[in-house]
């Protein structure tokens, strides 16, 4: 028996539990789909909701609160993952409820590959979320990508689409590239993948700063095309564009929250020590992201090519939080500027499921709603679903007392908490250029004349989860206090 037999550490399959169970149901879906008749394809929806809803179940009662590694420490589990995982099974479940009918009135969208690849990256992104080193960082990101890439691809009779999916296609290869390479630099540098490991060695400082530098560099523009922020955004317009809508809907919500965990655990939990480096980076790319994402959406007729636009800009203002965790070498205001981040986040995947809900009950067989003329005299059409979508709007553009304006107000005060008054500024600048067309959406709604009157029609359970998540956003802005204390706690047990 050899040493490395002798050291190996079988493991521990329970913590680990929820992402094997939904590659068991993912492999189970398309295997069953294959005996599916009915052209609804109900069972194959039923076992897909019925994956997230087990493996929403095994996080929760796995979940200790406490730091655990498993796999030779390639997995962690904490509380900041288990909040993450449990909020992106909530995301998924929604999509698929709001796309559900779109679906139905596509005979073209509606396959069980629709919700396989919908599984397999859910999986992708739970690896991502829990990722402790850097080879499972890649393969979390791999996983994901490729099944976000047949998606958009999979309504085959749209050029629209398979341009929008070769784009995205090959710009992901190109950042998965600078990706694996930075890892590589990084490797060079510390002489480990493993994130815990890379952080130890940069604390005794045994790592090669000049080397660790240029891999810093490649990580973080890997990792900003994942967001998609300036000047690696220019896939987001023309995918979302693209993309069927229900994909769209998809890819601008639930990957979001495995990308800021991505983001903390590479940048902060393993180059924590070379936080100034990848802080100078990532103040450009905000500010950056701000100025064109705002001042580009206004230009816009197409309601998802703005929401693109505007994801640019809102993944600009959440990267301020993870600019201002450390100024001058002191994490005082780290926690804090973290889980403003967190909170930012978390309210914006919401805040973004619903408008895309609000677009897909406008979309009917033969006819996408996608300008924003098709909103007008929507008042007079749905006075109700008029009211959830400019709750949406006035979330998204921060205004009181909507819970986008706490999530901006939480990010400002650790901003104006290191005195970087000069970006708090800037920052608000931008909010305010930004409220001009979100604004505008209000006004088509409710001062313009309907251009459509065909009954708004939707299933029961899509009403009654629209109105939930409109709700949902109005209440979280009164009562902020309790998901910014939970997002604090997570962070707080996980760093």
């Amino acid at each position: 028996m050899t040493l490395a037999e002798m050291n190996f550490l079988p493991p521990d399959l329970k913590l680990a539990s929820a992402e094997l169970f939904i590659l068991a149901m993912a492999c189970v879906t398309l295997i069953s789909d294959l005996f599916v008749k009915d052209r609804k394809r109900t069972p194959t929806f039923v076992l897909t909701v019925l994956a997230l809803l087990g493996s929403a179940l095994l996080t929760v009662a796995n979940s200790t609160g406490n730091i655990a590694y498993t796999f030779s420490n390639m997995y962690v589990a904490d509380l900041m993952g288990d909040l993450l995982k449990v909020l992106l099974y909530l995301t998924v479940f929604v999509v698929l409820f709001y796309s559900r009918p779109y679906l139905l009135d596509r005979a073209q969208m509606c396959r069980g590959e629709y919700y396989s690849l919908t599984l397999f990256a859910t999986l992708g992104m739970m690896v991502m979320i829990s990722a402790n080193h850097l080879a499972a960082v890649y393969i979390g990101i791999e996983l994901l990508s490729l099944s976000v890439y047949a998606m958009v691809a999979l309504n085959r009779d749209s050029v629209k689409a398979t341009e929008a999916a070769m784009k995205y296609f090959v710009l992901g290869a190109l950042a998965s590239g600078f990706l694996l390479y930075g890892m590589s630099m990084v490797y060079g540098a510390t002489g480990s993948l493993e994130i815990t490991s890379i952080a130890e060695q940069l604390i005794v400082g045994q790592a090669n700063r000049t080397i660790l530098s240029f891999g810093v560099v490649f990580i973080v523009a890997g990792l900003a095309f994942k967001l998609g922020v300036v000047p690696f955004h220019m896939w987001i317009p023309d995918v979302y564009h693209g993309a069927p809508t229900s994909v769209a809907l998809f890819i601008a919500s639930a990957p979001k929250l495995a990308a800021f965990a991505i983001v903390i655990r590479v940048l902060v939990n393993g180059l924590f020590v070379a936080a100034q480096d990848w802080q100078a980076m990532l103040l450009i790319l905000s500010v950056l992201s701000m100025a064109v994402g705002n001042f580009a959406a206004i230009a816009q007729t197409n309601i998802k090519r703005m929401l693109a636009y505007s994801a640019i800009s809102h993944m600009g203002f959440m990267l301020l939080g993870l600019v201002t965790g450390i100024v001058g070498g002191d994490p005082g205001n780290a926690l804090n500027a973290y889980s403003s981040s967190m909170f930012y986040i978390i309210t914006y995947v919401l805040t973004t499921a619903g408008t895309f809900g609000v677009i897909l009950l406008l979309s009917r067989a033969g006819f996408e709603s996608e300008e924003i003329s098709d909103f007008a005299g929507l008042n007079k059409r749905s006075p109700w679903f008029a009211a959830v979508m400019m709750m949406m709007m006035f979330s998204m553009a921060g205004i009181p007392f909507f819970v986008g304006f706490f999530a901006k107000f939480s990010v400002l005060q650790s901003v104006i908490a290191v005195d970087y008054l000069w970006l708090a500024i800037a920052a608000v600048f931008f909010s305010l250029v930004g409220a001009y067309y979100y604004l505008r959406i209000v006004k088509v709604m409710y001062f313009d004349s309907p251009q459509h009157s065909a009954a708004i029609t939707a299933p029961v359970n899509v009403k009654i989860l629209l109105s939930a998540n409109g709700l949902a956003v109005a209440l979280l802005g009164i009562f902020p206090q309790h998901l910014m204390s939970l997002c604090a706690f997570s962070l707080l047990r996980s760093l």
